[in-house]
């Protein structure tokens, strides 16, 4: 079966189509492989069967009302004397009741040449009686041969105008139908684009740190690299997420750390208030990896304390505009000035938790920073560190690259990604902390 298709304005293709390319959006689901969803609708094709639904439901609207405005119209008119058809009924009735009465008088009259028949006196009385009675009889067989001729023209007369009448009724009732299944189609359209649209995880998009030590001396810079990996079966636009702080700086505070992100032609600063997309990949197919330069600077008079980075993909494919890969977290810990920790090894990649595909706010416009309102902490709590476990290319090395090549990823701003700043504020945990955040709900305008 073909489904992709799309749906024609006009009543009859909206409500006779669409049941198939909606139904089919439910099997998108997170990790589906490519040979599952190449021939499934996508998001585009999605979204333009809805809006062709809901004008086909419009055009199927304003024809149902304007379908009972004629009917009523045409009932009206068919119920006034002046219309041929009930004129017509009219007359027919008429020549009815008048061929009945005929018809009783010239029963009568015969009844009362039999009388005149049985009084006569006499053969040439009784005669002329009997020649009455014959006269009256071939009147009354005229009669009933007149009445149930002008029956059957009023009885047609009236089942002309009946007719008219279930005309008019059966067009509007064919219209009424046309807008139920019209709004049938259009509220199938509408639940497979909101199944669409619904965020999905996928596991085998992965972004990991390479290199981030797990303790770092005040007034020292380190260096490491976000590896984001698309372990998946489908070609992904990817926007990878980072945030580094330091539990309990406040939102808006100067902050101990300065960190940086490098797409091999400069380094930019992230605002470290609220996490970010940085080096937005525009296409990564299956088996891709894209590296990141990140660096972090600890301010020289930083005292000891926690701090962490949340790093992870979210993206957008051709089926599914919201593609969120898993989040890891690094807790790492902040030395003195002059702290000689010795060999350092590197910060365990810890998952967030079972929300994590709860997304923190990012910076933009219409988001709301971590903790609430500016000024209010950002507080989180430890997890234990897990092993991560990533997709590999099918080579069997780590991961191969096409378009990438391995190399930086490059910048830009995603189209699918650019309503993320209107999502609303909800809570969601953060591995064992809670952490004031906002869903995101990514929508492509592609």
């Amino acid at each position: 079966m073909r489904l992709r298709r799309s749906l024609a304005v006009a009543v009859a293709v909206a409500v006779t189509t669409p049941v198939a390319l909606f139904t089919a959006a439910p099997a998108l689901a997170a990790g589906a492989p490519a040979a599952q969803t190449q021939n499934q609708p996508t998001y585009a094709e999605l979204k333009k069967a809805a809006a062709d639904a809901q004008k086909a439901y419009e055009k199927a609207l304003a024809a149902k009302e304007q379908g009972q405005e004629k009917v009523k119209a045409t009932l009206e008119a068919l119920d006034s004397d002046t219309h041929p058809l009930k004129a017509a009924t009219i007359t027919a009735d008429k020549a009815a009741e008048e061929a009945a009465a005929a018809e009783t008088a010239a029963e009568k009259a015969v009844r009362d040449a039999e009388a005149a028949v049985e009084a006569a006196q006499g053969e040439t009385e009784k005669a002329e009686a009997e020649k009455a009675l014959e006269t009256a009889e071939a009147d009354l067989a005229k009669a009933v041969e007149a009445k149930e001729k002008a029956d059957a023209a009023a009885e047609a007369a009236r089942t002309a105008l009946d007719d008219a009448r279930v005309a008019a009724v059966r067009e509007y009732s064919v219209l009424k139908k046309a807008l139920d299944d019209a709004l049938a189609a259009k509220e199938a359209a509408e639940e497979a684009l909101g199944t669409a649209e619904e965020c999905v995880r996928e596991t085998g998009l992965t972004s990991l740190a390479v290199g981030l030590p797990a303790e770092v001396v005040a007034g020292t810079t380190v260096d490491f690299t976000l590896r984001v990996t698309n372990g998946t079966e489908r070609t992904l636009t990817v926007d990878p997420l980072a945030f580094v702080h330091v539990d309990g700086e406040r939102g808006g505070e100067k902050s101990r750390l300065a960190v940086e992100w490098s797409n091999g032609s400069g380094w930019h600063a992230l605002n470290g208030d609220e996490p970010e997309h940085i080096a937005h990949i525009d296409t990564m197919a299956p088996g891709e990896r894209s590296d990141v330069k990140l660096r972090v600077t600890v301010a020289p008079d930083a005292a000891s304390a926690d701090a962490f980075a949340l790093f992870a993909a979210d993206a957008s494919s051709a089926y599914r505009p919201c593609v969120l890969g898993p989040m890891k977290r690094y807790d790492f810990e902040l030395l003195p000035a002059g702290s000689d920790p010795g060999p350092v090894d590197d910060a365990d990649p810890g998952q967030t938790g079972k929300d994590d595909d709860q997304r923190p706010a990012t910076a933009g416009p219409g988001t709301t920073p971590q903790g609430g309102a500016a000024g209010q902490p950002v507080t989180t709590a430890r997890t234990t560190p897990t092993t991560p476990t990533t997709r590999t290319a099918g080579t069997g090395t780590y991961g191969t690259t096409a378009a990438t090549g391995g190399t930086l990823a490059q910048t830009g701003t995603s189209p699918a990604l650019a309503p993320l700043g209107a999502a609303s504020a909800v809570a969601v945990a953060l591995g064992a902390g809670a952490v004031l955040a906002a869903r995101r709900r990514m929508t492509a305008d592609r």
